[in-house]
């Protein structure tokens, strides 16, 4: 999955957050040095105020609305700054004068409240954004969280393309490594990044190393929508520059990769919105799922404990989105030792594919059959949605062993974040035995994505872990 790049203002959600703080925060300082402790006396003054706070509030809204005031402000040096955030403010106190003026509420509020508010809201505002802009810029010098992508591309454009990207101060992804397609580099450098492999080993790289977005530049029409065809079956992210679209997935948009103009399909696009309404749902549900989370240990690990000695919780490596790893955590319900076991159980697997399951696994303790059975096992994996290394509904993480064996169209799976739940869990999970229809079923729901299907997986688990049907 893709996350559509945010336009216009909603770009800049966390200046506009900022900018309105600011303009409160200065606001009261006005009121305070005006009205002092005479406004503690006089609730009537305190009524006045909070209202045109309120105002204040939804004018500073309109106004960066209605005249883009963040355009182009991660580029502004301190100067521009400056003259941006007078004239915002300067904005923002005409609109509060017109509307006091329209409303004939000119004689209920201080004018000096008024002058001193625009002269302090310019001070606050303006060190505000310098130094939300330092902590921005020095978050993107440390690549933290950025998108990892590759460049594919000829020889005569590798130099040029690589150095126009590592130039860029403000790009949202970090270039990890280079294909040269028409000579074989690898191992050199080209720009201080590495050279990653060659038209031969292009899809054998991708296919095992973390790769999110792929840049391809130079090529032929047809070479690069062959190319592009196989990238997108890994679950990558494809940008192109002038290539032909005629040939690509429906989920295709225009847009800025570095300084070039590019055409970026990927198996679906979601938009901020859609991905902060998700987030925001993964968050309120892993705190409710974390609060019976501690109400799961304090009854079973008793239990555990007495059945089968040894850590209450069971970590594992697990990979996650494009072939991310991260420590997946659950309630053990298997005896120690049971991962090594696991080989001479191999023979009695019931699952056709990359993915071990086995009805009556003799590894599995007591309490563990009833745990299993209604999903609290589980649990513990809200501490892995909480910190963002899982969603509350995906698909579930292959370990390492799995993901060694993936053939190049089953990465496409790993193209989301992994979840609690998803469509194969919902689907009757012990009537599925061939991967190959998990994966089927993974590739849909990433194709197919949105809100309401999230929701409708989330009420069709509620009953799934209610009657135990289809759990393994």
């Amino acid at each position: 999955m893709y996350k559509k790049q945010k336009k216009s203002w909603v770009k800049h959600l966390d200046f506009l957050l900022i900018d309105v703080l600011c303009l409160e925060i200065a606001f009261l300082i006005s009121f305070w040095i005006k009205f002092g402790e005479r406004a503690v006396r006089s609730s009537v003054i305190n009524e006045f105020y909070i209202r045109l706070a309120v105002v204040l509030l939804l004018m500073d809204v309109c106004i960066v609305f209605l005249f883009e005031s963040y355009t182009g402000i991660l580029r502004r040096n301190k100067v521009q700054e400056l003259k941006a955030v007078v004239v915002h403010c300067s904005f923002v106190f005409a609109a509060i004068t017109v509307y006091l003026w329209g409303t004939k509420q000119s004689e209920i509020y201080s004018r000096q409240v008024i002058m001193v508010f625009w002269g302090i809201a310019v001070f606050i505002e303006y060190f505000s954004r310098c130094a939300w802009k330092i902590y921005i810029r020095q978050r993107m010098i440390r690549g933290k969280r950025f998108s990892k992508l590759i460049i594919i591309t000829e020889e005569r454009y590798a130099l040029e393309c690589v150095k126009e990207f590592q130039h860029d101060r403000y790009k949202e992804f970090e270039v990890v490594g280079v294909i040269v397609v028409d000579k074989n580099r690898e191992g050199e450098e080209i720009y201080n990044v590495p050279v990653v492999a060659s038209a031969d080993t292009c899809m054998e790289y991708v296919r095992t190393n973390v790769v999110d977005e792929v840049f391809i530049n130079g090529n032929t029409r047809e070479s690069s929508e062959a190319l592009a065809n196989e990238l997108l079956e890994l679950g990558c992210t494809v940008h192109f520059s002038l290539v032909h679209e005629s040939q690509l997935m429906p989920n295709k948009i225009v847009e800025r990769c570095g300084r070039y103009m590019v055409l970026t399909s990927s198996m679906k696009i979601a938009s901020t919105r859609q991905l902060f309404v998700k987030r925001t749902i993964d968050i309120i549900g892993s705190l409710i799922g974390l609060f019976f989370t501690g109400i799961a240990f304090i009854i079973f690990a008793p239990v555990i404990k007495i059945q089968s000695p040894g850590p209450i919780f069971y970590s594992q490596t697990r990979i996650g989105k494009n072939g991310r790893r991260f420590k997946f955590y659950k309630f053990r319900t298997m005896v120690v030792g049971a991962d090594a076991m696991k080989k001479d159980l191999m023979e009695q697997n019931e699952m056709d594919g990359l993915m071990f399951k086995m009805e009556n696994d003799p590894r599995i303790f007591g309490i563990g059959k009833f745990m299993r059975k209604f999903s609290i096992d589980e649990l513990p994996q809200f501490w892995n949605v909480l910190k963002g290394e899982m969603s509350l509904v995906g698909t579930r993480p292959p370990t390492e062993e799995e993901f060694e064996q993936y053939e190049l169209h089953h990465k496409a799976r790993l193209g989301i974040k992994p979840g609690l739940t998803g469509m194969w869990q919902v689907s009757g999970r012990s009537d599925i035995k061939n991967f190959e229809e998990i994966v089927a079923l993974d590739t849909q729901y990433i194709s197919n994505w949105s809100l309401g299907v999230d929701i409708r997986i989330l009420f069709r688990t509620v009953l799934v872990v209610l009657t135990g049907k289809g759990s393994s």
